[in-house]
């Protein structure tokens, strides 16, 4: 059931150029929508017990001991969950796209089947593979779909992200190569961590692993690419870009860095603290100096990833408090989850304005909620998500990760958890000027011009926003899935 999960978009994109150009975006929707099913037909079965489900491991490239090897888990799940919803948004969310419809979908249909894979990837060269094909979907993305300058937004993302999986291929060779028996079966190098013996190899390993993934994620200082690549990006694109892909790094880290370099992560945690506080203080404070609202979500992104390595490197940073790591990789994970959807819907809603006025531009826009109530009222149920208002996701999220790290026990993380909660109020500055001056301010010059959101809008943007009420209001469904994955996670770091 996972290969048909992972591959029927692909399939789908396959048949496109058979089916009638009206019915394309329809074909599209209708993909997404059954792949939402599917991926919660596997929740429901998998359930929130630990262990891997619908696993699938077949020879691939025998040589070296790489093979096709998926399945699913308490890691996993969510962000297939996750990916599927996005995707199907975005489906929905472009139902109007009129430029370049069957190439529109098939692309994205094809990006669909890269990020699932990547979710469910158990092989390091599958993973590899996925993570590539990735960057290649987003660069057309960008180019053909984009504006302002797309070109060299687009050539900006694609030379970082993949010298980041260039760097990431050596991590992986090394991994592959401190195993015995050679392998990259991402089991086995958990069940026996490769370079345990060699501490500097390990070191050299985690930095190329590293920097690999926190390119993708992205944090300070890798995180240049990101404001052009989503400010020119359609909004469709950035939403998958933020909400999906940045996960990759994210993933990646809980995946393969902290369980089979556990020594070496532990060595070098405080470098991913630091790390992650600098990403959430910087990201925080540029998006606040933006005047250009999607390049503030873009930084806001920066800010919120930051999290993640910041609950992240204190779980491994800190040696006692099994409790509190688990609960700061649990926080790291939901992040991953609520980020996407509230970020995928912030993006979604900047395309609403480029799609009315031609502008991302603050201070053009104000009390647009005269004319467009409903769109003022879910930018203002997205913002409070973003700052982590309770009742909401980013709360659930936010709130684990400062319990998880300052409850480590450690002077470090504790140092490094309440400095990064002046974040919050930062980024609560940040999104209430944007509702002050956008919804609420006087009227401006291109307040006119926007009206409310339509069907196929409205249809894609509620769900977004009611899962991120849903986790925030009842979230053990989710907090039980994943629980089990960060006691293993916590407990393989501290082998």
């Amino acid at each position: 059931m996972l290969t048909l999960v992972i591959f029927l978009p692909l399939a789908v994109a396959a048949v496109l150029p058979a089916v009638p150009r009206r019915a394309v975006p329809w074909t599209w929707t209708a993909a997404a929508l059954a792949e939402v099913a599917l991926v919660a037909g596997m929740w429901a079965v998998h359930g929130t017990g630990g262990g891997v489900s619908f696993e699938t491991d077949a020879r691939w490239i025998p040589s070296v001991r790489a093979g096709y090897h998926v399945g699913v888990d308490g890691l996993s799940l969510p962000l297939l969950a996750l990916t599927a919803v996005l995707f199907a948004a975005c489906a929905v969310y472009s139902l109007r796209q009129t430029h370049r419809v069957r190439e529109f979908a098939g692309l994205f249909l094809f990006l669909e089947t890269v990020c699932l894979g990547l979710f469910a990837a158990l092989d390091l060269l599958l993973f590899f593979v996925f993570f590539d094909l990735s960057i290649v979907g987003m660069y057309f993305v960008i180019l053909v779909w984009g504006h302002g300058d797309p070109a060299r937004s687009a050539l900006k993302f694609f030379l970082y992200t993949f010298l980041g999986s260039l760097v990431l291929l050596l991590g992986f060779i090394g991994l592959y190569l401190g195993a015995d028996p050679h392998t990259f079966d991402m089991a086995d190098l958990t069940r026996t961590p490769p370079l345990s013996g060699s501490p500097g190899l390990a070191g050299l390993t985690l930095l190329a692993v590293g920097t690999g993934l926190g390119i993708k994620t992205p944090v300070v200082p890798f995180h240049t690419w990101l404001p052009p690549a989503h400010t020119d990006a359609p909004a469709a694109g950035s939403a998958i870009l933020a909400g999906v892909m940045l996960k990759m790094g994210a993933y990646g880290l809980v995946r393969i860095a902290m369980p089979m370099l556990p020594d070496a992560w532990r060595r070098y945690a405080l470098v991913f603290l630091v790390v992650g506080l600098v990403s959430v203080l910087y990201g925080a404070l540029v998006a606040l100096a933006q005047d250009n609202v999607k390049r503030l979500v873009a930084y806001s992104s920066v800010n919120h990833m930051g999290y993640i390595v910041l609950a992240l490197g204190a779980a491994g940073y800190a040696a006692g408090g099994a409790d509190a790591r688990r609960l700061a990789v649990t926080g790291a994970v939901t992040q991953m989850v609520s980020h996407g959807l509230v970020t995928g819907a912030l993006f979604l809603l900047c395309g609403v304005l480029r799609d009315r006025a031609g502008s991302y531009d603050i201070g053009r826009f104000g009390g647009v909620a005269r004319g467009a109530p409903v769109f003022a009222g879910l930018l203002a149920v997205a913002s409070f998500a973003a700052l982590g208002l309770p009742g909401l996701s980013g709360f659930i999220a936010e709130f684990q990760i400062f319990a998880g790290t300052i409850g480590t026990g450690a002077a470090a993380t504790a140092v490094a958890g309440a400095l990064a909660v002046t974040g919050i109020l930062i980024t609560a500055a940040l999104f209430l000027r944007v509702l002050h001056k956008v919804v609420l301010g006087p009227p401006g010059e291109l307040t006119p011009l926007v009206t409310d959101v339509r069907r196929p809008e409205r249809a894609a943007l509620v769900p977004l926003l009611a899962l991120s009420l849903l986790i925030g209001v009842a979230p053990r469904a989710l907090l039980d899935t994943i629980e089990p994955l960060s006691a293993a996670v916590v407990a393989l770091v501290g082998r």
